[in-house]
């Protein structure tokens, strides 16, 4: 018995050990993708319509800054993009990039290798990236407005931590994170207006309406719900204990959030901002989005298929 017991006991440690030698020798993976063919424009349209995308529905001051922007933030201004920001997820600690073109920043990176990251998750040294950010079908023109606007700001130093992935997390870095591209073909441009075809844009597209909305693996953002019938749990610690928010249903659905909404109050929610303050609703860039944005918006999502998940509104205290 103790012969089998003492090779039973080797046996497994030769397979943690070489679990652990592959894992950590699969922490620098490289993938192809291809340079999506975008250029820097210098015209102030161009720019203006990045800047409007920025920091309305794309809202990337809402992870590209350092926490203590929030609150700045939140009241929709306009805030270097410096990055900093901790998120705390299962696989380990992850930090935004600093956006600004500074060689700390974007300032080393072509607008290939910029345009790649965005559309599919590949930054430059070949590396894939978590896929939490929504530009994989960003029509070109808007990548390119994008882009330029990132380019024309001042540069800031701001050198951001690296990653920190545990355990957990750098096996799931060695196998199961992949490059995410486009869905389909991508447009070269889109006419905004107050269609539903353009709110579907704008919610996948760009403002990543989906991404929260939907349930999802925040191991890997791999989607393991309906879409947009909400249920992605955010748990946050706070000095009373562990709370949680679960994001809300969005379909037509009986059991939807804004099921009976009129336009005009779903315009009105966003013109309020946040009524609950640890929300991760985009509050301030979305408020700068336009009443035909919204309305556009508004209409695509009566028309997603309805599902029913019946979601606790407001902040809820865990069971210890």
């Amino acid at each position: 018995m103790r012969r089998i017991l003492k090779w039973t006991g080797i046996i497994l440690l030769i397979i943690i050990a070489g679990l652990y030698i592959t894992v950590e020798a699969r922490q620098d993976l490289k993938f192809e993708a291809p340079y999506p063919a975008v250029k820097t424009s210098m015209d102030s349209a161009v720019i203006a319509r990045g800047k409007k995308l920025v920091f309305g529905p794309a809202h990337c001051a809402n992870c590209h800054v350092p926490a203590a922007m929030a609150a700045a933030v939140l009241r929709g201004e306009e805030v270097a993009l410096t990055g900093g920001n901790e998120f705390a997820l299962p696989i380990g600690k992850l930090y935004s990039k600093n956006l600004t073109p500074h060689e700390t920043g974007i300032g080393g990176m072509t607008d290939g290798e910029i345009a790649r990251a965005l559309r599919y998750g590949v930054n430059a040294k070949g590396n894939a990236l978590l896929d939490f950010m929504p530009f994989h079908n960003t029509s070109d023109d808007d990548l390119v407005a994008i882009i330029s606007y990132l380019r024309s700001q001042p540069p800031v130093k701001s050198e951001v931590p690296r990653h920190e992935f545990n355990l957990l997390g750098k096996a799931v870095k060695a196998f199961l994170i992949k490059p995410v591209g486009p869905s389909g073909p991508v447009l070269q441009s889109i006419q905004p207006d107050t269609t539903a075809e353009y709110g579907q844009y704008l919610a996948n597209s760009v403002a990543n309406c989906r991404g929260c909305h939907t349930n999802r693996d925040l191991m890997t953002g791999a989607f393991t719900g309906e879409d947009y019938a909400g249920g992605l749990k955010f748990e946050m610690p706070t000095d009373s204990g562990m709370y949680s928010l679960t994001t809300p249903n969005l379909t037509p659905h009986e059991t939807g959030r804004i099921k009976g909404w009129t336009q005009e109050q779903f315009i009105e929610r966003f013109r309020i901002g946040a009524v609950i303050k640890e929300s991760h609703m985009p509050w301030g860039p979305f408020s700068r989005m336009s009443d035909d944005e919204l309305k556009a918006i508004y209409k695509f999502l009566q028309t997603v298929k309805p599902v029913k998940n019946i979601v606790q509104p407001g902040l809820v205290k865990e069971k210890e």
